[in-house]
């Protein structure tokens, strides 16, 4: 099903493939809206997106690539598509089937792939000689075994083609590695990914290197690579890479390192990534940055979201343009730090009967307080809950980090979690590491 609005002015026609979460994304397709007709490819018939957009298709799934490019092709003899743009980690591969049959940005299922799956990442940055971990694809236990023998040590087990740190563990010695593999090799993303799981290699030995871990939003145009934010991760729960907050600071000296622009501008020229958005991690060790993976699209977590609050780019505007072709505006027009930080229970299967903050005598600074579970929800902290253990988040802005972070301390004194399990409030979300 088709529907195409049309206006007498024409702005640049979009197509959007996706939306996601509300929560997390409608910020970027408001953006998009002010600048762009934007047309949504989607399953169901778009319900909060109506007002952000000018069009749409409905259709069995937008994970069919070939599909999709199809439904593309009939939009685009109707009226003429600008650029293609997807920030879901689990359709960016399919989008750019859209992208290649429009001769569009952006447009190479191979380069996409080569992103989407990290044994591919790692094997086109050893062949180009960019600094990484020691990285084995491995099909089972004893190969893993054998794998964490060449790379030492503490060692790395990592899905080869998830996103937001799933399924993602240290292992200290044999014994954890033998606990922790099925952990590892059973983790499943939020959808279906026949080709990358039937790979007879599923999961990633990697050397454990140490330093602080950072994310690096960029854009690309014609393989030029420009850093616009750059994320400070904070990560608790270990051995689980859980992502439980980032700050992202307008002055970040790192947007100007030498070291690392190399690095970041080395990865997508042996990738052939040439147009578009991405969200590259990095490690930054004694030795260097060493590169940990790159994702072909906007970085998750609202870390765009911050980098806007930081630095006024809007990268809704930003993604659209890079996808249409266009120079984006990136100069920034703000100059404050943006942090987030994620909430969970203590306890495993526990049922959320509400989620709340007292949103009283809250410091400047805390800018939005968002309650994530819905009562009746049964939530686990990870490495249950992962991502999907998320109750609430807050964010907040300062003028230094060390103000943004007391903002959210504040912030996270007013939260008040009601719970299945006993009739009192629960004012204190479980320890992190900070």
């Amino acid at each position: 099903m088709t529907q195409v609005h049309s206006t007498t002015e024409q702005p640049p026609l979009l197509l959007l493939i996706a939306t996601g979460m509300r929560t997390y994304r409608e910020y970027l397709l408001r953006s998009l809206s002010t600048e762009f007709r934007v047309h949504l490819f989607h399953v169901d018939e778009p319900s909060w997106e109506k007002e952000f957009i000018s069009g749409w298709t409905v259709l069995p799934s937008t994970l069919d690539g070939p599909e999709m490019a199809r439904a593309a092709r009939e939009l685009h003899e109707r009226e003429p598509v600008s650029g293609v743009l997807c920030w879901d980690e689990g359709r960016i591969h399919a989008a750019s089937y859209t992208a290649e049959a429009l001769g569009l940005r952006n447009g190479d299922p191979a380069v996409i792939w080569r992103l989407r799956d990290k044994g591919q990442t790692r094997a086109a940055l050893d062949a180009a000689g960019v600094a990484q971990p020691r990285s084995v694809p491995v099909k089972s236990l004893d190969e893993a075994l054998a794998a964490a023998g060449q790379v030492g040590y503490p060692a790395i087990l990592k899905p080869r083609g998830l996103g937001a740190s799933l399924g993602v563990v240290r292992v200290d010695d044999e014994g954890q590695l033998r606990e922790r593999f099925p952990f590892t090799a059973g983790m499943k993303g939020p959808d279906p990914e026949p080709l990358l799981y039937s790979t007879d290699q599923p999961v990633l030995v990697e050397e454990w290197v140490t330093g602080e871990e950072i994310s690096v939003d960029a854009v690309v145009q014609d393989g030029k690579v420009v850093p616009l934010f750059i994320g400070r991760k904070v990560v608790g729960y270990l051995p689980y890479a859980e992502e439980i907050g980032h700050y992202v600071d307008a002055g970040d000296p790192l947007l100007s390192d030498p070291e690392l622009l190399d690095a970041l501008q080395d990865t997508h020229t042996a990738l052939g990534f040439r147009d578009g958005w991405t969200h590259s991690e990095f490690m930054l060790t004694a030795a260097g940055p060493r590169l940990i993976e790159v994702n072909g699209r906007l970085g998750g977590d609202m870390i765009p979201y911050l980098g806007m609050l930081a630095t006024g780019v809007d990268p809704g505007l930003a993604a659209g343009r890079v996808a249409c072709g266009l120079t984006p505006e990136i100069t920034p027009s703000r100059h404050q730090v943006a942090g987030i930080r994620f909430f969970y229970v203590d306890r495993d299967d526990t049922r959320i009967e509400s989620v709340s903050f007292r949103e009283t005598d809250l410091p400047r600074g805390v800018e939005r307080l968002v309650p994530v579970a819905r009562p009746g929800a049964v939530v686990s902290p990870p490495p249950k809950g992962t991502v999907w253990g998320r109750i609430a988040f807050a964010i907040a802005t300062g003028s230094t980090t060390d103000a943004c972070r007391a903002a959210l301390d504040a912030a996270e004194s007013t939260l008040v979690v009601r719970t299945g399990q006993d009739d009192t409030p629960d004012d204190t979300p479980s320890e992190r590491e900070e």
